[in-house]
């Protein structure tokens, strides 16, 4: 069976926004994005531990192996490029085009913006089990989000074997 896989977003998960306070800064920017800084380089090893096939799910495209993957210590990951979205009113224009590149696999997918219009399209034109699991942008991915992502790695997995 191959490794579930994990659409990973950007803006919100891996760079946190929105909060009243002043983020964290891990590192200095280089100066083409700020933002960048409000990585935390300790995603990298909580993601990659996680059994998963990472797969950049995001409007960052290929940008996202130039800029974030060093920052994260992981290699060029694959990219999700997306077909034109049939519009279905309150369902997120990317789930669609991940129920297509997951082709049947199980899979996690990290975003800011997953509702539960989402959540059910999955449920009804999926045949794996699916995580769609909401971060909040304001923090941004954290160690109590990923702990989640791999309580329902061992469930799935139970499930599907």
């Amino acid at each position: 069976m191959p490794r579930p896989l994990l659409f990973l977003d950007v803006d919100g998960p891996l760079i946190p926004f929105g909060a009243a306070t002043p983020y964290p800064t891990y590192r200095t920017a280089d100066g083409s994005n700020p933002l960048l800084a409000r990585i935390d380089p300790a995603h990298g090893e909580r993601l990659s531990t996680l059994g998963c096939d990472l797969v950049w799910a995001t409007t960052w495209m290929d940008d996202a192996n130039e800029a974030i993957s060093p920052l994260l210590g992981l290699p060029t990951l694959p990219v999700v490029t997306w077909p034109d979205a049939p519009d279905i009113p309150g369902l997120h224009w990317k789930t669609p085009g991940l129920i297509a590149w997951a082709a049947g696999r199980q899979f996690i997918w990290l975003d800011d913006e997953i509702t539960v219009a989402d959540r059910s399209f999955v449920v009804t034109h999926h045949p794996a089990p699916a995580l769609l699991h909401r971060v909040d942008p304001r923090t941004g991915l954290t160690a109590a989000d990923c702990m989640k992502l791999q309580e329902w790695l061992v469930q799935a997995g139970r499930s599907a074997g």
